[in-house]
C-alpha cells in the first residue's frame, strides 16, 4: 500500500484524558496510545488534557482500556464542530479545556492550600519549639495526617501510578520524602525520638500552592475560543417572502438573503447582492482601513458594516464561517503544541530511583555491620529527608514567582513556567504589523496642494468630511483640528459608499474621495507622479476637488510606534531573526519593514496563511515566537512556540498567547523574551545547585554524619540559597 493510500485510511480521533498531573504523565499516556496495534501516531497535550490519535481500524474501547490500565482515564471527545451551529455561533460548546472542570480543579487546589497552610503554621510552631511530648506530639500527628493524606493526596496517587509502571517524577520524590518524614515521626512518638512532621507539612503546602497556580493558568486557555465565537452576531435580519424577519443566527441557512445596516455586524459569510458600503474587516485581516464592498464581492461573519446598507446572500453559516474557522485554527494549534517536559521531572526520573536505592542500601549496610535497627533506620530516613525535593521543588516556582513578579511590575504578564522553557529556545520572532509595529490608527502623513495652500486644502477636506464616520475621514478632521484650523459647516452633504463625499463649503462644491469620484478633471504631471510615489509607499491617497479641478491630495497612513525600531534592534541583539507577517499589501509592508529594519516580509496574509508561515518555519527546525494584537493573529499566537500579545489588543489574542504585554509598546515584547530567557537560566541554576547539594549531602547522611534533624536544617538552608538566587531577577530592567 502506498503512503498516500495508508494516510487516506487513517482517521484522526481526539480523546479527553483525566488523571494527568505532570509531563511524565503525558509521556506515559502518549507511549501507551502509540504502542497500541493500529495506532499510527499519538500526541498528548498536557495543558488541554487531550490526546490526538491517528488510527486505522481500532475501536475506542481498546484504547480506553489500555490507558486505564496505565492508571489514567480516557474518553472520546465530543467534536465541538459537529454540534449544533448555535453552539458554534455563541460559544455554547466550550472548546479547548473543559472550563468548568478546570475551574473546579482550581477551587479544589485553593481549598487544599488554605487548609494545609492553616495546619502547617501551628505544626511549625510546635515542631520548631520542641514540643515533642504528649499531648503535643499527638496534635502534630493529627495535623500532619490531614496535610499528608488529604492536601497531599494527589502527589501520593501520582507517585503510586508511576511506581506501578516502574517510573518516577517529582511527585515520587515528594511522596517518598514526605512519607519518610511522616512515617519516622510516627515511629518517633512511640520510641521517644525526634519528630519531623513539619518537614512534610511545609513541602506539601508549597507544592499545593504551585498546583493552584497551574490549574488557574490552564483554566484560561479555552477562553480564547469562547471569546472568538462570542464575537459573532447573535441575530440576523433575513428577507423572506419580501418581508424582513429578525431570527436567531442559528436559524440562518445557506442561500438566505440577509439585510445588514450601517453599524451592524455581518452575521454570515456570503456575497453582496445589492448595495455598496465600506466594511471594517480588521477582525480578520488586522488592517484598520475599511474595505469597499459592492455587488458580487465577498463579506465575512463578524466584520462590521461601516456605512451603506447591504443585502447579502449567505454562502457559509455557523461552523463553516471564517470566524468559526479561526476558532478551529486556534484550537488545533493549541492541541498540537508540543507537551512541555519539565526540567525537574526529567531530573527526578533519574534521581528518585537512585535515592531510594541509596536509602535501602544504607539500611541494609548499617544492619549488616551490626548496628541496631533504630540507628539504621535513622540513617536511611536521613537520606530520604536530605533528598526530599524542597530545594528542587522550590527551584522552579521561586524563580517563576520572582521573574513573573518583576515582569508584572514592568507590564509583562508571563502565564507559566512552560512559557519560560519555550522562550529559551526561540530563534525567530514573527511580528504582526498593524497594532504591533504600527499604531493601528490612520493619520494624515502628507498634504499636497495644487492651486491652494496646504492649510486651505486641509480645511476644505476636513469641513466636507466632518459629517462622515469613515476612519479616513476622521483622520483628516483630526489633523485639521490638531493644527488649529477652523472648519466650516457644510451647507449640504452627501456620502457615496465606497467612493467619497460631496459637500457645499462656503457656497461652493467640494468633492473628497477616490480619483474616479472627482470625475473628468485635469491632473498635472507633478501631482500624478507624487500620488504614484505615495501609493508605492503603501499610503492611502484621498483626492480633493471643486467639481472642475483637482485641488490636491491628502495621504493617510498607519504610523509606526516610537519604540518599534528599538524593539526590533533589541531582538537582533539577542540573536533573534525577525519576520513581518501582515494582511496589508506588499507596498505598505515593505515600507514599514525598511523603516524598522525587519529582515523578512510576508504580506497579504489571512489568519490561516499566518499559521502556515509559522508552521513552515517550525518545519525548518526554528522555534518561533509570534507577536500580535488582533483576532486575526490569535491562531498564529497559539501555533507559535511562544505567543506574545499586545495588551491593548483583542481579548482573543491575549488569551491565545503565552505572554501578554500591558499596553502596546513593542519594546516590552523584546524585553519579555529576554526576561523569560533569564528566568529560565535562573531555574537551571537553581536545579543545578539543588541537585549538587543532594549529591554532596546524601553520602554524608548515608554514612551517619547527619541525623534527620540536621538533615532537615541543611535542607532548609538549600531552600534559602535557591530563593536568594531567584531574587537576583529583581534587577532586570527594560532599559540597558
Amino acid at each position: 500500500m502506498s503512503t498516500q493510500e495508508r494516510d487516506a485510511d487513517l482517521q484522526e480521533r481526539q480523546f479527553d484524558i483525566s488523571g494527568m498531573t505532570c509531563a511524565s504523565c503525558a509521556r506515559t499516556v502518549e507511549k501507551t496510545l502509540a504502542g497500541q496495534p493500529g495506532v499510527e501516531s499519538a500526541v498528548v497535550n498536557l495543558p488541554l488534557e487531550r490526546a490526538t490519535v491517528r488510527v486505522s481500524e481500532v475501536d475506542d474501547e481498546s484504547l480506553i482500556a489500555a490507558v486505564e490500565s496505565a492508571g489514567y482515564g480516557l474518553a472520546p471527545r465530543v467534536d465541538a464542530h459537529s454540534a449544533h451551529d448555535d453552539h458554534d455561533s455563541h460559544g455554547g460548546h466550550d472548546h479547548g479545556i473543559d472550563l468548568s472542570r478546570e475551574e473546579e480543579y482550581t477551587r479544589d487546589s485553593w481549598r487544599k492550600f488554605v487548609l494545609a497552610a492553616a495546619l502547617t503554621i501551628p505544626l511549625l510552631v510546635l515542631g520548631m519549639g520542641g514540643y515533642m511530648d504528649a499531648p503535643w506530639s499527638y496534635i502534630q500527628l493529627a495535623l500532619a495526617t490531614v496535610i499528608e493524606f488529604w492536601a497531599g493526596r494527589d502527589f501520593l496517587v501520582s507517585a503510586y501510578r508511576r511506581a506501578r509502571h516502574f517510573a518516577a517524577n517529582m511527585d515520587t520524590l515528594v511522596a517518598v520524602g514526605t512519607l519518610a518524614a511522616y512515617g519516622y515521626s510516627v515511629y518517633g512518638i512511640f520510641a521517644g525520638d525526634e519528630l519531623y512532621f513539619e518537614t512534610a507539612g511545609v513541602i506539601i503546602t508549597f507544592l499545593v500552592l504551585g498546583k493552584y497556580f497551574e490549574h488557574r493558568s490552564k483554566a484560561t486557555a479555552s477562553r480564547a475560543i469562547r471569546s472568538l465565537l462570542e464575537m459573532g452576531a447573535k441575530e440576523a435580519t433575513v428577507v423572506r417572502n419580501l418581508m424582513e424577519v429578525s431570527v436567531p443566527i442559528e436559524d440562518v441557512a445557506v442561500g438566505d438573503l440577509v439585510r445588514v445596516r450601517p453599524g451592524e455586524k455581518i452575521p454570515v459569510d456570503g456575497f453582496v447582492r445589492t448595495g455598496t458600503s465600506s466594511v471594517d474587516e480588521s477582525m480578520l485581516t488586522g488592517e484598520s482601513m475599511p474595505v469597499d464592498k459592492e455587488p458580487g464581492v465577498d463579506v465575512f461573519a463578524g466584520t462590521i458594516n461601516a456605512s451603506g446598507t447591504l443585502l447579502i446572500e449567505a454562502t457559509r453559516v455557523g461552523r463553516d464561517t471564517a470566524l468559526a474557522q479561526i476558532a478551529k485554527l486556534v484550537e488545533d494549534a493549541q492541541t498540537r503544541k508540543a507537551p512541555i517536559e519539565r526540567l525537574a521531572d526529567r531530573i527526578s526520573s533519574i534521581f528518585v530511583p537512585i535515592v531510594i536505592l541509596i536509602a535501602i542500601g544504607t539500611l541494609v549496610a548499617w544492619l549488616a555491620t551490626g548496628h541496631p535497627l533504630e540507628q539504621s533506620l535513622l540513617a536511611a530516613v536521613a537520606v530520604l529527608i536530605i533528598a526530599c525535593p524542597c530545594a528542587m521543588g522550590l527551584a522552579t516556582p521561586a524563580a517563576i514567582m520572582v521573574g513573573t513578579g518583576r515582569g508584572a511590575e514592568l507590564g509583562i504578564v508571563i502565564k507559566g513556567g512552560d512559557v519560560l522553557e519555550r522562550a529559551g529556545d526561540v530563534d525567530v520572532v514573527a511580528l504582526d504589523k498593524t497594532g504591533t509595529i504600527t499604531s493601528g490608527k490612520m493619520s494624515v502623513s502628507d498634504v499636497i496642494p495644487t492651486d491652494v495652500t496646504r492649510e486651505e486644502l486641509l480645511r476644505l477636506a476636513a469641513s466636507a468630511e466632518s459629517g462622515s464616520e469613515h476612519p479616513v475621514a476622521r483622520s483628516i478632521v483630526t489633523a485639521a483640528r490638531d493644527k488649529g484650523i477652523d472648519l466650516a459647516e457644510p451647507d449640504a452633504f452627501e456620502s457615496s459608499a465606497g467612493l467619497g463625499v460631496s459637500a457645499t463649503i462656503d457656497g461652493g462644491p467640494v468633492v473628497v474621495g477616490r480619483r474616479s469620484f472627482l470625475g473628468d478633471v485635469a491632473v498635472d504631471d507633478r501631482l500624478a507622479f507624487e500620488v504614484a510615489q505615495l501609493e508605492t509607499e503603501g499610503k492611502t491617497v484621498v483626492w480633493v476637488g471643486d467639481g472642475n479641478r483637482a485641488l490636491g491630495v491628502i495621504a493617510v497612513a498607519d504610523t509606526i510606534k516610537p519604540s518599534a525600531r528599538a524593539a526590533v534592534q533589541r531582538l537582533h541583539e539577542n540573536g533573534l531573526r525577525t519576520i513581518l507577517l501582515t494582511g496589508d499589501n506588499e507596498a505598505a509592508a515593505h515600507a514599514i519593514s525598511i523603516a524598522v529594519q525587519i529582515e523578512d516580509v510576508r504580506a497579504g496574509l489571512l489568519p490561516g496563511d499566518k499559521i502556515e508561515a509559522i508552521r513552515e518555519l517550525q518545519s525548518q527546525g526554528h522555534r518561533v515566537a509570534m507577536m500580535g494584537d488582533g483576532v486575526n493573529d490569535a491562531p498564529a499566537l497559539a501555533q507559535a512556540d511562544l505567543g506574545v500579545a499586545m495588551g491593548a489588543g483583542s481579548d482573543v489574542a491575549i488569551e491565545a498567547a503565552d505572554l501578554t504585554l500591558v499596553g502596546d509598546d513593542p519594546l516590552l515584547g523584546a524585553a519579555a523574551i529576554e526576561l523569560s530567557r533569564r528566568t529560565l537560566t535562573n531555574i537551571k541554576q537553581n536545579l543545578f545547585w539543588a541537585f549538587a547539594y543532594n549529591v554532596v549531602m546524601i553520602p554524608a547522611a548515608a554514612l551517619g554524619l547527619l541525623n534527620p534533624m540536621i538533615a532537615a536544617g541543611a535542607m532548609a538552608f538549600s531552600s534559602v540559597s535557591v530563593v536568594l538566587n531567584s531574587l537576583r531577577l529583581r534587577g532586570f530592567s527594560i532599559a540597558r
